[in-house]
């Protein structure tokens, strides 16, 4: 057996093996990635989790609730799917799966960090209205989610049609 086929069971060419360590690699990046989106969404929903227990909450209108409910689930919706890659991975990369992991857990990350940006733009809107109240929570709110949308989508998927990466590798992270 040549190093080229080392830990495989079946011979590999050096193209192959070249393409499984590109693979691996693009994986480890996004499992970092989700690494650190994933322990500031952990913190914010234990934040969120918390205020239900609150005196103040006791006595807080219908909107406040709301507001709080819909940003508690989306800030859950962020955990599920910046955690799915790791146990996609965990199930299926000894089934040499590896792209096809990478294809979902993109995916999962993009949508997650839709998630954790409406969650985000909840709070900010939530503890505006709590601290100012009135109109003014509501553009806070308004240009959280323009900030978080500008920043994390729009910019980046704007920088995408300016690469010469081919339409058949969009999903790869190199």
């Amino acid at each position: 057996m040549t190093s080229a086929d080392a830990g495989y069971s079946v011979r590999v060419s050096e193209a192959e093996l070249s393409d499984q360590r590109r693979l691996a690699r693009n994986l480890n990046e996004l499992l970092q990635e989700l690494r650190v989106a994933q322990a500031g969404v952990q913190i914010l929903f234990g934040f969120l989790l918390s205020i239900a227990f609150t005196e103040r909450y006791a006595t807080a209108d219908l909107y406040v609730r709301s507001t709080h409910m819909i940003t508690v689930l989306f800030a859950a919706g962020a955990v599920a799917l910046l955690t799915a890659p790791a146990a996609w991975h965990r199930i299926l990369f000894r089934r040499g799966r590896r792209e096809d992991i990478i294809e979902v857990a993109n995916r999962f990350a993009v949508i997650g960090l839709g998630c954790l940006a409406v969650a985000m733009t909840g709070t900010i809107l939530l503890l505006a209205e709590v601290i100012v109240g009135g109109w003014v929570s509501i553009v806070m709110g308004v240009l959280a989610a323009a900030f978080f949308g500008t920043l994390w989508f729009l910019l980046p998927w704007r920088e995408r049609g300016n690469d010469n990466i081919e339409a058949e590798d969009e999903d790869d992270l190199d």
